[in-house]
C-alpha cells in the first residue's frame, strides 16, 4: 500500500513535466512569428530581441495558465503586447513626451506643407522612395496602443476579434486605434519624405 503512494506521486511529477517540455515545444514553434511582431513593435533589432527572450521567459514561467488546446500563437503575442505595452508607459513617464494631440497636427500640418491635395497616384509614387528604415523609424514613432493594433491587424494579419481579444480590447477600440495609427503612420511618412526633398 504504502509504495502505492510514490508510485503515483513520482507518475503524477512525470506527467507535469512531460506536460511543461510539450508545452515549450509548442511554444517554440511560434518563436518565428514572435519575432517578426517584435521587430515591427521595436525600434532596433537589438530591442526585437529582448521584447522575445521576455516574452518566452514570461510564457515559460507561466505555463500552467495556458489553457492547452487553445490558440498558443495568439496566447504568445498577448504576453509580448503587454510587456511592450509596459514599455511604452515607462517611456511615455519621462518627461520628454509630447502630446498626441499637437504631434498629431503638427504632422498634419507638416502633411499639408508638403504633399499638397496630391492624388494616390502621387503617394504611391511617394511611397516607392521611402526606405525600410524611414518605415521603422515612422512605425517606431507611433504611440503603443496605436502602433500595437497597427501591427497586429496589419502585418501579423490578426483579425480584428483576434486583436481585440490579445490587448483585451473592444473591437471598437481597435477598429478606431487601427485607422489612427493609419492616418498617423501616413501622415509621418509623408513628413518624412518632404524632410528628404
Amino acid at each position: 500500500m504504502s509504495g502505492q503512494a510514490p508510485d503515483r506521486a513520482g507518475r503524477g511529477l512525470a506527467e507535469k513535466a512531460l506536460g511543461r517540455v510539450r508545452f515549450e515545444e509548442e511554444a517554440l514553434t511560434y518563436a518565428d512569428q514572435v519575432y517578426q511582431v517584435a521587430r515591427h513593435l521595436a525600434g532596433s533589432k537589438e530591442e526585437a530581441e529582448e521584447l522575445m527572450q521576455e516574452t518566452y521567459a514570461r510564457a515559460f514561467r507561466s505555463w500552467r495558465s495556458y489553457t492547452p488546446g487553445t490558440n498558443m500563437r495568439a496566447w504568445l503575442l498577448r504576453i509580448l503586447t503587454n510587456i511592450n505595452i509596459d514599455r511604452g508607459r515607462q517611456k511615455q513617464r519621462q518627461p520628454s513626451a509630447r502630446s498626441l494631440e499637437d504631434g498629431d497636427y503638427s504632422l498634419y500640418d507638416r502633411l499639408e506643407e508638403v504633399a499638397g491635395p496630391g492624388s494616390a497616384e502621387d503617394e504611391e509614387r511617394l511611397l516607392h522612395r521611402l526606405s525600410q528604415s524611414d518605415i521603422v523609424d515612422a512605425l517606431t514613432a507611433l504611440p503603443h496602443d496605436f502602433r500595437d493594433v497597427l501591427v497586429l491587424v496589419d502585418l501579423s494579419e490578426f483579425s480584428y476579434q483576434e486583436t481585440a481579444q490579445i490587448l483585451s480590447i473592444p473591437i471598437g477600440t481597435v477598429m478606431s486605434r487601427l485607422h489612427r495609427a493609419r492616418r498617423l503612420l501616413r501622415q509621418s511618412l509623408a513628413s518624412s519624405l518632404g524632410g528628404g526633398t
